[in-house]
């Protein structure tokens, strides 16, 4: 009998190491891949690449509007939602907070972010009251976002009025650090809070992993959906607003596949697109990765490795998120069996 019972807990205690080891890769693939990454540029491309210009303004602040649109999206998928709205809604309050600018910084930046609240709002009220589909609710919301785009900008760039500060929303800087990065990360923060020490983030993670066991759980599904859909509004309207004081300008025909990049890097940190499982800090690696990856890009075009065009980068976003998704379905299948 002892002789029986010795393989199966050997048995056991391999299959346990091998679980921990995958969910171990699952969840720190991404920062392992960045690490090795930024070994890479370092040895490769010298002083360039680590110059405190190229790390905060070229690289961190150039991709704080990602940053914050992916903030919003791990809330969202960590429901078992999608919100493909974002990229729309910031283009909106991009031409919002530029028509806004010639009353000053205040009412242009609280104009963007109240502009992608409202849009998110109505994402999740009706994907709460009606039980819609988030697919179709957010493919709705993009198309009307991006029309509304158009029209409030009458198709041409509004170029932002220099005179009342708007502007310095995108030039000040914090030491080294620009206010649009500082912003973000303090954003990163209250988003690690509010997923792992509030009951928000609980009820959050509780609906992804079950909404029906959730509802019957007492858990308010409903204004949890709501709450989760008007971050992701406001963190685009904000996205927004930076991106119109970066560029100087609000155009309508912007930020093209940022819904990707966003779901891309989230999925990318190790949030399952299935709900229930997810990490604000992860997702920030997944940001940083996927942007290092391009900046390496432009360092190896520069060096004369390759002459692809930027066109090449949604291309090869596209594939790296296949890559991805398919590889975090097999580890899934891995913990299963």
């Amino acid at each position: 009998m002892v002789s029986a019972a010795v393989p199966d807990a050997y048995s056991e205690s391999e299959t346990t190491t091998r679980a921990r080891v995958v969910s171990a890769i699952q969840r720190q693939g991404a920062l392992i891949a960045l690490i090795a990454l930024i070994l890479f540029g370092v040895v490769r491309y010298g002083e360039n690449y680590y110059s405190v210009y190229n790390i905060f303004d070229a690289f961190l602040n150039n991709n704080s509007y990602y940053a914050l649109i992916a903030l919003g999206m791990t809330f969202v998928i960590m429901t078992g939602g999608i919100d493909l709205s974002v990229g729309s809604v910031a283009v909106l309050a991009a031409v919002m907070a530029a028509r806004l600018s010639a009353y000053g910084l205040a009412p242009a930046l609280l104009g963007a972010v109240l502009i992608g609240l409202t849009a998110g709002l109505i994402n999740g009220g009706l994907i709460a009251r009606f039980a819609l589909q988030p697919f179709v609710v957010t493919l709705a919301m993009l198309l009307g976002a991006r029309g509304g785009a158009l029209v409030l900008s009458e198709n041409a760039p509004v170029m932002v009025d220099f005179a009342k500060g708007f502007p310095q929303l995108g030039m000040l800087h914090l030491g080294p650090v620009p206010l649009p990065l500082a912003i973000t990360a303090v954003l990163y923060v209250i988003g690690v809070i509010l997923l792992n020490q509030t009951r928000f983030g609980r009820h959050v993670l509780a609906i992804g992993g079950n909404e029906e066991a959730a509802r019957l759980a007492g858990i308010p599904v409903g204004r949890t959906l709501i709450a989760v859909y008007a971050m992701s509004g406001a963190l685009a309207g904000l996205a927004g607003a930076f991106l119109a004081a970066l560029s100087f300008s609000g155009s309508p025909t912007g930020a093209v596949g940022w819904e990707l990049s966003a779901i891309a890097a989230v999925v990318v940190g190790g949030t399952l697109l299935t709900g229930g499982v997810g990490s604000v800090g992860s997702t920030l690696i997944g940001v940083l990765l996927l942007g290092l990856i391009f900046v390496t890009l432009n360092f190896e075009r520069g060096m004369g490795t390759f002459q692809l065009s930027s066109f090449w980068e949604n291309v090869i976003r596209g594939v790296f998120l296949l890559i991805v998704v398919v590889f975090q379905s097999r580890l899934a299948r891995r913990l299963e069996t």
